[in-house]
């Protein structure tokens, strides 16, 4: 199992066609694919839907930011 504080890890996502890439803890990684998995859904579109709700915010944050705030408010 991995160290709970570990740096950043770095990951190519492909969302509706444009690759980028996202830097987030391990511990985000793994509860990413849990939810995905959970949901049945590939992660690149459980991001791909993150990125969408966060462009609606008034003030979007960083992609990566938004994934964990809403990986968070998903598991309250």
């Amino acid at each position: 199992m991995t160290p709970i504080y570990h740096p950043p890890v770095k990951r190519s996502i492909e969302i509706a066609g444009h690759k980028t890439s996202i830097s987030l803890e391990p511990l985000f990684w793994d509860v990413l694919r849990q939810v995905a998995a959970r949901e049945g859904v590939p992660i690149n579109a459980l991001v791909a839907r993150i990125d969408a709700e966060r462009l609606e915010a008034d003030t979007p944050p960083g992609l990566a930011s938004a994934i964990r705030v809403w990986l968070v408010a998903a598991r309250r």
